[in-house]
């Protein structure tokens, strides 16, 4: 078991002491719109004000581009929690966003019997 001081509070048999809405202090909307494609990274400003340490991992996190799903990942947290951090890091000016760029609609026929074929392809 691991301390406090070193992360998440982790328990081998239990797993995960602290409640990921304790991390985000009940919080469950960010006030930044993040999408999982979003694109993070760091502005190298210090954020003012207390950071807990997964708001701490996660800006050590977006040294570069990253998005909000492969943060959540590395987190080990739900997607919900890690915008509303990933919120609290724009808000204070520690972090920039970019939204996903869609060149065609996703639901376009065309584009989707091309993904079909490239994957047909690979088989």
């Amino acid at each position: 078991m691991t301390t406090a001081g070193d992360g998440p509070w982790l328990d081998d048999a239990a797993g995960r002491l602290v409640r990921p809405y304790t991390v985000s202090n009940g919080r469950t909307r960010p006030t930044t719109a993040l999408d999982l494609l979003s694109q993070v990274r760091a502005t190298g400003a210090t954020p003012l004000g207390y950071l807990g340490p997964e708001h701490s991992q996660a800006l050590e996190l977006c040294r570069g581009p990253v998005s909000v799903a492969e943060i959540a990942a590395h987190l080990k947290l739900p997607a919900a929690v890690t915008k509303v951090l990933l919120s609290d890091l724009v808000d204070c000016g520690a972090l920039t966003t970019k939204s996903p760029a869609f060149p065609h609609n996703p639901t376009d026929r065309s584009l989707l019997e091309a993904v079909l074929d490239g994957l047909r392809r690979q088989l």
